[in-house]
């Protein structure tokens, strides 16, 4: 075959087979009902939405109150401190740890079991006081940090953590990622906690890119 003639069919065939493969980007509207995208490597708002719902309505449910006699006045609801969401998995969870705490912090709100704090006083504390949130723990920071709330007229009883962590099962190139979100509501005054959990496995699997072409022979 003429070099030529070789070189203008190569240069042919790979600027077909470039623009068959060329993609556009575009985006559609989901409406109630849609089903929502699966993440193909990470976690997405198919593993976060059901892990929030099914933890935080437990928590709450089991904190809802009981039927009082009319005569009787019910004792006021707890003060819930939101303190962080911890990401502890295996996965970088980007801008979904903030949607997670607006979520929760919505749901306690709407169910009028528990009375929380603002996230703005929460973090204004935390900042004052420069503390993380795990550092609470020491007895002298807890005071610290409370006192600071209570300047700000936010008293609190209970302090509340989301944890997410995750574990890999991994079956050659393909894996299982369980995850787990745990809801811990620990009392300020007698160190008891509440905990609440909820997991979701997901499975990731690894395709074998598709040959466009195959070259078995070249005759003049």
């Amino acid at each position: 075959m003429d070099r030529r003639v070789f070189l203008g069919q190569s240069a042919l065939l790979a600027a077909s087979v470039l623009t068959g493969c060329r993609s556009n980007q575009f985006a559609k509207v989901h409406k109630p009902g849609d089903g929502d995208m699966v993440g193909s490597h990470t976690a997405g708002i198919e593993t976060f939405k059901p892990l929030v719902e099914q933890t935080t309505g437990e928590l709450l449910g089991r904190h809802a109150r009981t039927v009082v006699p009319a005569s009787v006045a019910p004792p006021p609801p707890l003060r819930i401190c939101f303190v962080a969401v911890e990401n502890k998995s295996a996965e970088e969870i980007g801008d979904f740890k903030e949607q997670i705490y607006q979520i929760i912090d919505v749901k306690i709100v709407e169910s009028h079991v528990f009375t929380p704090i603002n996230k703005r006083f929460v973090d204004a504390g935390l900042a004052q006081t420069r503390l993380r949130p795990s550092e609470l723990f020491v007895p002298q920071n807890m005071r610290n940090f409370a006192m600071v709330m209570e300047q700000q007229g936010q008293p609190f009883d209970a302090l509340l953590y989301a944890t997410i962590t995750s574990g890999t099962t991994r079956e050659n190139k393909d894996y299982q990622r369980d995850y787990v979100l745990t809801l811990e509501m620990i009392d300020v005054q007698t160190g008891q906690y509440d905990k609440q959990a909820a997991t979701l496995s997901k499975g990731y699997y690894h395709s074998r890119p598709a040959k466009w072409l195959s070259f078995t022979s070249l005759k003049n």
